[in-house]
């Protein structure tokens, strides 16, 4: 796992305590595209199952793991597919 990876699970595992966490550096799908860098960790696909999202909407959730993941996604990150669900509910 590199860096940036590492850093988005670090930061997602102190900010929501989940219950499932996948990060996948799926920058290799997105090689020669705007935002692509040579050696990866530029787009990810993130699922992360938290009771933290318990009664909060989608938009609600998107903004509260963009905002503890701010750092990555100013800088190395260019896209980021979320998944945020709370527990039982259907990935």
């Amino acid at each position: 796992m590199g860096q940036v990876a590492q850093a988005i699970r670090e930061k997602l595992d102190s900010a929501f305590h989940p219950e499932r966490l996948e990060v996948i550096d799926d920058s290799a799908r997105h090689a020669g595209h705007s935002g692509a860098t040579p050696g990866g960790e530029s787009h990810f696909n993130v699922v992360i199952v938290s009771q933290a999202f318990q009664g909060q909407g989608r938009v609600a959730r998107q903004r509260s793991v963009y905002t503890a993941l701010a750092a990555e996604l100013a800088g190395p990150v260019h896209a980021l597919s979320l998944k945020a669900l709370a527990p039982g509910e259907p990935a």
